[in-house]
């Protein structure tokens, strides 16, 4: 039982901020790719290292995931008669309007995506070979070659296309649900309105940017395979 349609899109601009924090942590992870091996290795190993705490990270975060998606379904019931609303919908820029229209669409497909991106990257259930590739760290330390892993996965353009598409989607999401979700948690006021109104579509296109930056580099040769011993 969901609590009213005020408090739903309290819980609902609440779980986006969580999921928006994940996104963002997770760019600025996967930028340390652009270090190198050792780098972005190194840091894949810290995240193992966590053991059971990385794991209840991500059940915390699937939660947020389950909630926020079903916030939405029961907003867009209680709505089906007026305008559609994820947060507090407006529609101040022309890019807007296509966005708020479609956030349950662009919101499922970004689930689909991320249940591929599970299976292609972090299960490798799509990919079983990347559970060869191996790396050791200075110290002795034996972990997963990710940095190989990137670079075979995005050499095959057909991948690199899923994902720059994938963006597309989470670009239009949070091009409108940024602004929303600032204006349910009550921090837009006549004096900041115009300048949070823009932080949205700013905050998408960083995403965008950075996500995309990844995948084109290993495509257009300008980060290139580095052999990696195990032994």
């Amino acid at each position: 039982m969901f609590p009213s349609a005020v408090g739903s899109k309290l819980l609902m601009a609440a779980t986006g901020l969580a999921i928006l924090l994940f996104v963002l942590g997770h760019l600025a992870g996967n930028l340390q790719f652009f270090g190198g091996p050792d780098v972005i290795n190194t840091y894949a190993l810290h995240l193992r290292d966590l053991g059971p705490l990385l794991w209840v990270a991500r059940l915390g975060l699937l939660a947020a995931f389950a909630l926020h998606l079903s916030l939405a379904v029961s907003l867009t019931r209680r709505n089906s008669l007026a305008r559609p609303e994820g947060y507090a919908f407006q529609t101040d820029f022309p890019q807007s309007s296509v966005a708020s229209r479609h956030m349950w669409l662009t919101g499922w497909l970004i689930l689909a995506f991320v249940v591929f991106h599970l299976a292609h990257f972090t299960f490798q259930w799509t990919h079983p070979e990347y559970r060869e590739l191996h790396w050791k760290a200075s110290d002795g330390r034996e972990g997963h070659d990710v940095y190989s892993m990137i670079i075979k996965g995005f050499s095959q353009p057909f991948l690199v296309g899923l994902y720059i598409v994938a963006q597309v989607f989470l670009w239009l999401h949070l091009s409108h649900a940024v602004s929303s979700m600032l204006q349910t948690l009550g921090l837009k006021n006549p004096r900041n309105e115009k300048l949070l109104d823009l932080a949205g579509p700013v905050l998408a296109t960083i995403i965008f940017v950075g996500y995309v930056s990844i995948p084109l580099a290993v495509l257009l040769g300008v980060v290139k395979p580095i052999v990696i011993s195990s032994g």
